[in-house]
């Protein structure tokens, strides 16, 4: 009998007469012979995939020896794999080569279909059964003496995707807010976490990291992973704590992480279950209408191919107009009032994330979908738009988050080691710290103006204009940053005014959200992009797309929402030692050096809540010139993007601060820290490998 693990008793009837009569049509379909080639082949192909597919959705808790649950894995992820990509139809170019003008389309099809995986392992009967039917509608439309047009093609998907668009945003909504629907949950509290076997239950790609980790942790003593869990946990706490918010009015908080770490994930589902809050646990999207580019939010198991995330991520242009904008927009509002008491009570994210996969540089392939000029005007439309219809429901202002990272075996070197300088980092004595970087604020606060340059091949000059400080003895413009929300320590950030903060940022490699940047220079005037280029392509058009794609979001200009300083030089000596800075995520990289953040401020969508340091001060640098048009029309202040560059120690000429006679002081000289009440933080580079010493 077929669980249906999405939170209904019963199996629709109807719905279960129409996935059966699916399936059987489908089975037919594999030895069938009706459609002309070139196109016969690929629906033979996918209809094998299918009733794959349907096999896991109809088996009882069969066991199953850890070899056959591998080599199923394999099964379902083999076509997308690097060494077979380039004969997939998954691959857009290879679509297109194979089927022509229709190519695009059935590459989009292939995609889609690619979530009955995900879906049979949930017992998800709706989901598998429209996609079988979309996939069967399109077969019987190519059994037709006279081929379909690639138009016609194109129509069925779109019909399927505005059909179904109310269904799939209010399942993804409930997803999202409601701690019943626990599948994931089930698995990491109920299974037995010694015997992997439990982490093909998902239906995510198992790769040697998933394997890896999981294995690591459970060499791990229960007092470590506790300990490991209660860094997390704690810093989820802590954020509404030092936010002001009122925890106690929350029962839910969003648990996101990568397979293998189920360990860790039980003892903080523990620990946050003893703060009254239940987890909230989704897979990333997997139906088109809920994706969002190549970016995963939610669990996920490892990333089968990012090339082929790659070539989807703009899959949204087959669809995407003003229709169904506003098609997804009465979804998402009706949706979330049908769930708003779940959503007045849910707490926001807590995530971990992972790091230490090979880089990542992607090929522009011209076959690909990719949003025009209209549709990119069209998406930052619906991104603002849904912004603001979630903070009406799971408000701003009383939310929070936490975020923390661990390496992947695939990180290279003696991945213990790294694993275990990972966690020495990710708790490092924060009063420290938080002595240290009150110290810099104090030096910060005392001009309005900040000079930022690099040295070497590093071209950044830049200036940052500070607010003015009305009470100095009760305000401040940064925030000293340890480890709550924000887990490693440590940095002092800003939002800058925008009006004066101008010039160049340079670095001169970067990973941002996965993808490498090469040479990658933003100019700014006004606190704003106004040019951009990086060398990843062999054409300036490429690249300037490339940024346009991943770091400005299609905005014609957007602003520096974020100056900060990175204190963890303890980070960047690991970095240096294990050679792993290239693999560093974000969340780390940033403690390692300045860093400017384009897109929103840290404060979005809850500026007006006061904010204060340790020492009581309340920073009152939470608005720049763009998020506080919020008050006359909130459409034209959020970008819903923020995404922090770091120029690294050794790429760093100088932090100076300039007073009101254009006298300097320093915080930073040729990469170390020279302000008086900071030379503790220069101890770590006396562990830098001679040749990496940048002294």
């Amino acid at each position: 009998m077929m669980r249906n693990k999405m939170g209904d008793e019963k199996l629709d009837e109807c719905m279960k007469e129409r996935y059966e009569l699916a399936e059987t049509r489908i089975r037919e379909i594999i030895t069938e012979n009706t459609v002309k080639e070139p196109f016969g082949t690929f629906f033979r192909k996918m209809a094998e995939f299918l009733s794959m597919a349907a096999e896991v959705m109809d088996e009882d808790d069969a066991e199953f020896s850890i070899k056959e649950l591998k080599e199923r894995n394999y099964r379902f992820y083999k076509d997308i794999l690097p060494e077979n990509y380039e004969n997939s139809y998954g691959n857009p170019a290879y679509a297109v080569k194979k089927l022509g003008d229709c190519g695009k389309a059935f590459s989009f099809l292939y995609a889609e279909l690619m979530g009955v995986t995900a879906y049979s392992h949930e017992k998800r009967l709706w989901d598998m059964t429209v996609s079988m039917e979309l996939f069967l509608e399109l077969y019987s439309a190519f059994c037709e003496e006279e081929l379909p047009e690639a138009s016609t093609v194109e129509g069925i998907l779109r019909s399927y995707v505005n059909d179904y668009c109310q269904d799939m945003m209010e399942q993804r909504i409930r997803e999202g807010v409601d701690p019943k629907l626990d599948f994931a949950a089930d698995i990491i509290m109920n299974s037995d976490l010694s015997d992997l076997r439990y982490l093909y239950k998902y239906g995510e790609y198992v790769s040697e990291n998933e394997i890896g980790v999981a294995e690591f942790l459970n060499s791990l003593s229960q007092d470590e992973i506790d300990k490991m869990a209660s860094t997390y946990t704690e810093g989820y706490r802590i954020g509404f704590i030092t936010g002001r918010k009122d925890i106690t009015k929350k029962k839910t908080v969003n648990i996101r992480y990568s397979l293998g770490f189920e360990r860790m994930v039980k003892a903080a589902i523990i620990q946050f279950r003893k703060m009254g809050l239940d987890p909230v646990i989704y897979r990333h999207a997997v139906h088109a209408v809920n994706k969002r580019g190549s970016v995963r939010v939610g669990y996920t198991g490892g990333v089968a191919n990012p090339q082929y995330d790659y070539d989807h991520r703009q899959d949204s242009a087959l669809f995407l107009d003003g229709d169904f904008v506003q098609r997804k927009l009465r979804a998402m509002q009706t949706s979330y009032e049908k769930y708003k008491d779940l959503a007045n009570v849910h707490g926001g994210p807590a995530c971990i994330d992972t790091f230490g996969e090979a880089p990542f540089s992607p090929v522009s392939k011209h076959e690909a979908y990719t949003l025009n000029e209209t549709q990119q005007k069209l998406q930052t439309e619906l991104d603002n738009e849904s912004g603001q219809i979630v903070n009406r429901y799971i408000k701003g202002d009383e939310r929070s988050f936490t975020i923390i990272a661990y390496p992947v075996p695939e990180i290279g070197g003696n991945y213990e080691e790294i694993f275990r300088e990972i966690v020495k980092i990710n708790t490092l004595d924060y009063h420290l710290y938080q002595e240290i970087q009150q110290t810099i604020i104090n030096t910060l606060d005392t001009c309005e103006w900040v000079e930022v340059k690099g040295r070497g091949d590093n071209d950044t000059d830049l200036l940052i204009h500070l607010h003015e400080l009305s009470d100095p003895e009760k305000q401040t413009n940064f925030e000293n940053c340890v480890a709550d929300v924000n887990i490693p320590v440590g940095e002092v950030f800003t939002s800058p005014q925008l009006a004066g903060t101008g010039g160049i940022l340079h670095v001169k490699k970067v990973y941002l959200n996965g993808l490498q940047f090469r040479d990658l220079k933003l100019v700014f005037d006004c606190g704003q992009v106004i040019d951009y280029t990086c060398s990843n392509f062999k054409t300036e058009e490429e690249n300037r797309k490339y940024i346009e794609d991943n770091i400005l979001h299609h905005h014609p200009k957007i602003p520096m929402g974020e100056f900060a300083i990175g204190t963890n030089t303890t980070a960047y000596v690991a970095a240096m030692k294990y050679g792993i800075a290239d693999k560093l995520p974000i969340l780390i990289a940033e403690k390692m050096g300045p860093h400017f953040a384009v897109g929103d401020t840290c404060y979005s969508w809850a500026e007006d809540t006061p904010v204060y340091n340790p020492d009581g001060k309340e920073i009152i640098a939470r608005d720049n010139e763009i998020s506080e048009m919020r008050k006359d029309d909130v459409s034209l202040a959020y970008y819903g993007c923020h995404t922090d560059i770091t120029i690294p120690y050794d790429e760093l000429g100088s932090i100076r601060v300039i007073d009101d006679e254009g006298e300097m002081i320093s915080i930073i000289e040729n990469g170390r820290f020279v302000l008086p009440g900071t030379e503790e933080l220069n101890k770590p580079f006396n562990h830098l490998p001679l040749n990496k010493n940048i002294s």
